[in-house]
């Protein structure tokens, strides 16, 4: 198919630039006029139009308009020999790509013509991801495994249901999002509320963590003027995901397990208790009957939690979900960053193949974003798996494969990407620079 519509009203002219440019590789039709043009895209051109200004009738900025009226990400060129800089700010204001004065050197037109392509392939090829139906499937749950289809098949079932729900998965399978597809397939119109069981306890200690989870009237707290909603009244006519439950510190497991009983806060300071209607969601990487078998998790709240079990396996287990994974993460990684989804080299198969995954489907996704940022070389393979590096060796792998992909997520940021992992600026800027990191390739 033609890449390159050509319009010039200068037959000779017209000529010798088509000759140029079928020279240099592009299919081109070259036509006289502005009318002819229109007729050309109306059949379905899909390329570059490349049009002179000054022509007789319908000129190239009044063509341009045509065009960007009809399809705004038609790359149009222009070309004139009496540009000045209020025409070129003009065009390039309506949507022109670039603007070239005449006499022109043709290979500042080719290059122009091929960075306009390559940006109408990348459009085309994010709208064509973008087309793609969202569905609450996607993502770690994609596959084919039978062990994957039977949990979609429990999810559909479990979520209309007005049951708590136990999730139980390493670390990385996709427990949050599990969270999600029950609350989006409930009946629950209330918000999806999330307490961290990991970070709960750490931050937060006596009447700080009760006001946290169970608010407070004004007043009841140090400071506190105005009132406060917890956590868990905030998740009424929703669903509360209680998340590294089998990482909550003891006094907090002891207050969830009265709002379970009763389905009712009493807010810090409050006469009256407050009821709340609630599905509970609880996500686990331990086994928490095993906890509780044990002593170390309330037995009693283990056992208000399991209305219902679902255990995600892990991506070791369902090895042949690997390959489409990574492909649909480098799909979307791809789309996300608004670059072309890379070739991939052999020995990403080979890691693929025959790495553990022990960070499940997160590790994954990490692996398939580096791949498409380019930052994996020819052998992905080569310390994946430890191999003979030490442990000092392997945490420095971590760290910066961590901050580059923080980077590469924040455009070159320093400070989002300071704030996304959670590091002070002087520690991001020391590992930064023992890492030897390039701040500059990633700034965009």
């Amino acid at each position: 198919m033609s890449d390159v519509l050509l319009v010039d009203d200068d037959d000779d002219l017209r000529r010798a630039t088509a000759q140029s440019l079928d020279l240099a590789g592009h299919a081109v039709i070259a036509v006289p006029n502005a009318a002819a043009a229109l007729r050309e895209v109306e059949k379905g051109f899909d390329g570059v139009v490349v049009t002179d200004i000054r022509m007789p009738g319908m000129d190239g900025l009044a063509l341009l308009a045509r065009l960007s009226a009809s399809d705004p990400d038609l790359p149009v060129i222009l070309i004139s020999g009496h540009a000045d800089v209020r025409t070129a700010v003009a065009a390039l204001r309506q949507g022109a790509c670039d603007v070239l004065e005449k006499p022109f050197v043709v290979d500042q037109l080719i290059a122009s013509i091929d960075r306009a392509l390559e940006r109408r392939r990348l459009i085309a090829e994010n709208q064509r991801l973008r087309a793609v139906p969202s569905d609450p499937d996607d993502g770690p749950l994609l596959g084919r495994s039978p062990a994957i289809e039977q949990l979609r098949r429990a999810i559909a079932q479990v979520a209309p249901l007005a049951v708590d729900v136990l999730v139980q998965g390493e670390t990385g399978t996709g427990k949050g999002v599990v969270a999600q597809m029950l609350h989006a397939r409930s009946r629950r119109r209330g918000a999806l509320v999330t307490i961290d069981g990991g970070v709960l306890p750490a931050g937060l200690s006596g009447g700080l963590a009760e006001a946290e989870l169970l608010g407070a009237v004004a007043g009841a707290l140090p400071g506190g003027a105005m009132p406060r909603t917890g956590r868990i009244e905030q998740a009424h006519r929703g669903t509360l995901f209680l998340d590294d439950v089998d990482a909550m510190a003891e006094p907090v497991q002891l207050t969830l397990q009265r709002v379970l009983e009763r389905r009712e806060v009493v807010p810090l300071g409050a006469s009256a208790a407050r009821a709340v209607d609630l599905r509970v969601v609880a996500a686990a990487t331990a086994d928490v009957e095993q906890l509780a078998a044990a002593g170390r998790f309330r037995a009693s709240l283990y056992y208000r939690l399991n209305g219902v079990t679902l255990r995600l396996p892990p991506l070791r287990e369902r090895r042949e979900d690997v390959v489409p994974l990574f492909r649909a993460f480098v799909l979307r990684a791809a789309a996300r960053m608004g670059v072309a989804p890379p070739p991939l080299h052999p020995a990403a198969f080979r890691r693929l193949e025959r790495h553990d995954w022990p960070g499940n489907v997160r590790e994954l996704m990490r692996f398939a974003e580096n791949v498409t940022l380019g930052l994996v070389g020819d052998d992905p393979q080569q310390g994946a798996e430890g191999g003979t590096t030490d442990l000092k060796q392997r945490v420095d792998a971590f760290e910066a494969q961590a901050i580059e992909e923080a980077l590469a997520a924040a455009g070159g940021d320093a400070t989002r990407a300071c704030a996304a992992l959670g590091l002070p600026r002087k520690t991001f800027y020391y590992k930064v620079q023992r890492l030897g990191i390039d701040l500059g390739r990633f700034r965009t």
